[in-house]
């Protein structure tokens, strides 16, 4: 008790002896050695004391939205519409001070949505960004494809063309609405474009972002973006009234001077489809027929569901001679829009001017005097003048003298019908039948085919001439013989390629042929097909 005294005593005291225990100074107590040799660290000094965090700066407008998009790009598409939202919310309390940023953020939110399935979400930022700044061309974009995910193909249809408006050179929504058009024939049949909402008219100072202007400044001039912007205005201006101008000309039927406007106009936006098939009418009205198709061809390159440069291409098509090519355009026009009656006529007249180029061989030389009609598609487009149908005179066309025939010369010699192996084979054979319009010949024809062949046989040739010879020669020539083979080749001239559309070009009168035989075919009993199968076939036939 006296040594404890004693110690406390010197401690108190200020005495300079350590407690033998007690830790040398400057030394971590954890670092002594005891008695028997242990090293100690001499390197172990105490920790500084912890200093507080610095506080962060909070992250702007600018700073979320690139931190959004880096996020997008490594397809974080929730973490970055995150970011893209807590942008927004900085930016709404100013209003329209920020609408500019405010837009391109919800349109980037949008394609967040877009990414991860959410298409009402991405609608709602869409609508909103289109609020801000009009005719945006991502938003609309987006929103059609999330309409179009939702299968609202209307919308999504409408929502493409205004794209289409403003930048005509975007592939996608080239190719969406060549596919969406396809879905909406198939719904809702050949008034499809009656239940459209109204597509909105663009602008012209929408439009100026496509505009490729003939001479650019040269790269020292590049800092001005004033001089840039009043130079695209002067465009625009001398572009509307040079299209106006050759409009004028057009309705005052001076092509040639129309020519001249369409061309100046095309040295300043070279990528207005309306331009290409505009003046390639012109050529089609002074029979320059390569130029009128070339014009169609870059018009297509364009926007190629465009109906106005595929028919004015059939007509051009038709004035070169080709046939084939002009049939298919045709073809494509009526599948685009099956109500224009005069794609109609000359999907007839073109067909029958095929078949007589398929049996020319066996003609005279001579070439015929014809007439091409130029008639125009209204499609309801404002931006073509509106335009009454003519005929081209002529003495545009080639013609000799002595030979005013308007058709192909009779045979009288029976043909030699022998079964066919090939469609190339089958296709030759009918068109000479089709000629003749010798029903005799194409029943037998029929009696030697096998009606599974039929389809594979007809391949893509199916047209209206050769159809309803078809059916007249199975009810004139086989219906009595055999009734169970005119079922088989009615029921497999229902699958062949092209028999829809050959329908739509039946008139009234063939109409009721077809019904007739379906008449006479129900009246006759047969084991191979009941009354209802005749029933559920003649349907397929109904127009």
């Amino acid at each position: 008790m006296g040594n404890i005294q004693k110690k406390l005593t010197r401690k108190s005291e200020g005495g300079k002896r350590q407690d033998r225990g007690a830790p040398r100074r400057g030394r971590a107590p954890e670092a002594r050695a005891d008695k028997r040799g242990q090293t100690r660290d001499s390197c172990a000094f105490p920790e500084p004391a912890t200093l507080p965090p610095a506080p962060v700066a909070p992250v702007g407008p600018a700073g979320l939205k690139s931190q959004g998009n880096e996020l997008f790009k490594h397809g974080q598409f929730a973490e970055a519409a995150l970011k893209y939202s807590a942008a927004i919310a900085q930016l709404e309390p100013a209003g329209s001070g920020s609408a500019d940023d405010l837009s391109i953020l919800y349109s980037n939110r949008a394609a967040c949505y877009l990414k991860d399935g959410n298409c009402s979400g991405c609608i709602q930022d869409c609508n909103r960004a289109l609020e801000l700044h009009p005719f945006s061309v991502k938003p609309l974009l987006r929103r059609a494809m999330a309409y179009e995910t939702l299968e609202q193909y209307q919308k999504a249809y409408v929502d493409y063309k205004t794209v289409l408006q403003i930048d005509c050179g975007i592939q996608v929504a080239n190719d969406s609405i060549n596919r969406i058009t396809k879905i909406l024939m198939a719904l809702d049949g050949p008034s499809w474009r009656e239940k459209l909402l109204r597509i909105p008219t663009v602008p012209t100072s929408a439009q100026l972002r496509a505009w490729q202007p003939v001479a650019e400044p040269p790269p020292d001039q590049g800092g001005d973006s004033c001089s840039h912007h009043q130079l695209g205005i002067i465009d625009e201006k001398m572009f509307t009234t040079l299209k106006e101008e050759g409009n004028q000309c057009v309705k005052d039927k001076n092509y040639k001077d129309a020519l001249s406007k369409y061309s100046a106009c095309l040295k300043i936006n070279s990528k207005d489809c309306a331009i290409y098939t505009n003046r390639a009418l012109c050529y089609l009205k002074l029979c320059q027929f390569e130029e009128a198709k070339q014009d169609c061809d870059q018009a297509l390159q364009i926007d190629h569901g465009n109906v106005k440069a595929c028919y004015r291409r059939a007509l051009a098509q038709k004035g070169l001679k080709n046939y084939q090519n002009s049939l298919n355009d045709l073809h494509k026009v009526l599948q685009l829009d099956p109500r224009i009656v005069e794609a109609k006529m000359e999907l007839e007249e073109v067909t029958r001017m095929l078949n007589t180029q398929d049996t020319a061989a066996s003609l005279s030389p001579e070439k015929e005097r014809r007439k091409i009609e130029i008639q125009e598609v209204n499609e309801g487009h404002k931006e073509e003048p509106e335009r009454t149908s003519e005929e081209i005179a002529t003495d545009c066309l080639a013609s000799e003298k002595g030979d005013t025939s308007n058709g192909p010369r009779e045979f009288y010699e029976k043909l030699s019908i022998t079964k066919p192996n090939n469609a190339y084979e089958f296709g030759q054979v009918i068109n000479a039948i089709s000629t003749r319009k010798d029903k005799e010949a194409c029943a037998h024809l029929l009696s030697i085919t096998e009606p599974k062949d039929l389809p594979v046989l007809l391949s893509n040739k199916l047209e209206g001439d050769a159809f309803i010879l078809l059916i007249q020669s199975l009810k004139t020539h086989l219906i009595e013989k055999d009734p169970s083979l005119v079922y088989q080749h009615l029921l497999y001239l229902s699958k062949a390629e092209r028999f829809k559309m050959t329908l739509t070009l039946i008139r009234k009168g063939q109409e009721e042929q077809i019904q007739q035989l379906f008449d006479d075919l129900s009246d006759t009993p047969s084991k191979h097909f009941t009354l209802e199968d005749v029933q559920a076939l003649k349907r397929q036939y109904e127009p």
